[in-house]
């Protein structure tokens, strides 16, 4: 059956903060100059908001130029910071306070909101749709679309009701073309499309490699008389600092409105112990004082988890080609100093925009490439921002957590980044697992129901559905890599970088022999096994339309 396909001035991959600020501004811009735009955004979670995941402590500065009168709108900003701790975690009962005098100053939250992202990006599409933007929700984009040129030409939508088997269903209904002059991709971390688009062209041939952290995060209704509305607590150290551990990252706990928190733990995906679980690295987490403190007698109400480019500037890839941009996450945007990604996707989406609506209304038929975005970029306080803390992710690899916080402090505060050099850190992820027989067994607690949990408990709190019988969106370049390489060498890490349970070794029923065995069903989205295999050798790409998480208030 032949695809149809619809035309229209500017197509968005991803209903997320830059995808959505970039489609605002556009129709921002097309008000001003009374011109007739036509936007599109398509968006592979089952609504908008749905498959959205961060902290949040949410930074307004593009909000407040975008829309500058945002609390009028009733832009779902709730609760200001009020306090802003740090601990040291030395181990699973104690914790040192950093003195605020010896904090980076990236880390200090006066002014910051306390947020559910995906609520943001609700009303964000709301906005858009009553400037008159057309969204999509429910509709994977599964590939791009080329004109004769070799420039992009929009992309089309995955194919509904394909069989496990590769058969169409009774269901089966053919993807739709998505034609634009100007393609913007704004998928998130490690966005498929974006991941070939960057192979495609090239465009990381003068960067470093992208460095990768995976959030794992959940949301409790706590007790009111332990409930501090506006208090972010931020904590380095215990769990992944220990003897065999060592990775780098941090935790976080935030108290948002209505008796509830969110925390988290990012564990850096960097670190070299292939015996290391984050998800259970997170269980651990939970015990110290600093975190179970607010935990007990409350109820965990939701699970996710989500992977975020934290390589900084060093590692952004060119941005622009013929007939489109990366922005935000696809691209690497996010401030690791800070812990923030939003308001510098935004802003990325932002100019954009600018450009792409400069070069419209000059009459440009697309296809092009926009280099004008290139120094607009260089040119704003986001690449000013990024600059400044260029070397916070190197330090932390380099030197530890300790050491690296030491450097970012003198770096930051003293410097205000303006060190006459720039670290650098050319290993990429996949690359950093030493052998399973050279590293440390680590023997995780069993969860005890209460403050700690399983996978599959967890699975559940995010919602997570795909349609069962359809194409496996996990793939594999070479199916007898998981037995013959990465079991023998690192006993199959997937088995437990993956916080979904996706990944398992079996005893096939029949045969008694290894399987390697795929749950598809469980995945929850963090691209986390496209990122960390160490012999790339798995390809995550977009399922049906609608499927995966369900978040509520993430």
């Amino acid at each position: 059956m032949e695809r149809e396909s619809m035309a229209f001035d500017v197509v968005i991959v991803g209903a997320g903060p830059s995808g959505l600020s970039a489609a605002c501004r556009l129709m921002q811009l097309a008000r001003e100059q009374e011109k007739e735009l036509a936007v599109c955004v398509v968006e592979k979670g089952s609504e908008v908001g749905a498959h959205i995941l961060s902290g949040a402590v949410f930074e307004p500065t593009a909000l407040n130029e975008l829309f500058p009168d945002w609390k009028d709108r009733g832009a779902p900003l709730n609760t200001p910071v009020s306090a802003d701790d740090i601990f040291v975690l030395r181990s699973e009962t104690k914790s040192i306070k950093v003195p605020n005098l010896f904090v980076p100053k990236t880390m200090h939250n006066e002014g910051n909101y306390i947020i559910s992202l995906g609520n943001l990006t609700r009303w964000l599409a709301e906005q858009a749709e009553a400037m008159g933007v057309e969204i999509f929700p429910g509709f994977a984009a599964q590939e791009v679309l080329f004109n004769d040129d070799g420039s992009v030409k929009g992309i089309a939508t995955g194919d509904m009701g394909i069989s496990e088997a590769g058969e169409e269903k009774d269901s089966y209904m053919p993807g739709m073309e998505l034609h634009a002059k100007y393609t913007l991709f704004s998928e998130g971390c490690r966005g498929h499309l974006g991941k070939q688009l960057i192979s495609h062209f090239d465009l990381d041939a003068n960067s470093d490699p992208q460095h990768y952290g995976l959030g794992i995060k959940e949301l409790w209704d706590i007790d009111p008389d332990k409930h501090q509305p506006g208090l972010v607590v931020h904590t380095a150290g215990w769990p992944l600092s220990v003897a065999g551990t060592e990775s780098t990252g941090g935790g976080f706990l935030y108290h948002l409105e209505n008796n509830q928190v969110v925390l988290g733990l990012i564990t850096d995906l960097s670190y070299s112990n292939p015996h290391l679980s984050p998800f259970e690295e997170f269980q651990r987490y939970k015990q110290n004082p600093v975190i179970k403190q607010y935990l007990e007698g409350g109820k965990r109400v939701s699970y996710g988890a989500r992977a975020l480019a934290k390589g900084g500037p060093m590692s952004l890839p060119e941005m622009t080609f013929p007939g489109g941009l990366l922005i935000g996450c696809d691209a690497g945007t996010m401030n690791g100093a800070k812990i923030k990604g939003s308001h510098t996707a935004m802003k990325s989406g932002m100019i954009a925009a600018e450009e792409v609506f400069k070069a419209i209304d000059s009459g440009d038929e697309g296809g092009k490439k926009l280099e004008s975005f290139d120094q607009a970029f260089k040119d704003s306080w986001l690449y000013k921002e990024l600059y400044q803390q260029r070397n916070f992710g190197p330090a932390m690899h380099k030197f530890g957590n300790i050491l690296g916080a030491a450097f970012a402090f003198t770096d930051l505060n003293i410097f205000n980044g303006k060190l006459p050099f720039t670290l650098r850190d050319k290993t990429p992820d996949h690359a950093t697992l030493k052998p399973a027989a050279e590293s440390t067994p680590i023997n995780y607690p069993k969860p005890d129901g209460v403050i700690s949990f399983d996978r599959l408990s967890s699975v559940f709190l995010s919602n997570t559905n795909h349609e069962e019988d359809q194409p496996c969106h996990l793939k594999l370049a070479d199916d007898t890599i998981p037995l013959t390489q990465n079991l023998p060498m690192f006993d199959e890490p997937a088995q437990r970088y993956c916080p979904a349970g996706v990944y398992e070794i079996v005893l096939d029923d029949v045969s008694g022999e290894k399987r390697f065995q795929i749950n598809s069903q469980n995945c929850v989205h963090c691209k986390t096994c496209d990122i960390k295999d160490p012999a790339q050798n798995i390809t995550w790409v977009a399922p049906e339309g609608a499927g995966g998480p369900n978040y509520p208030n993430m």
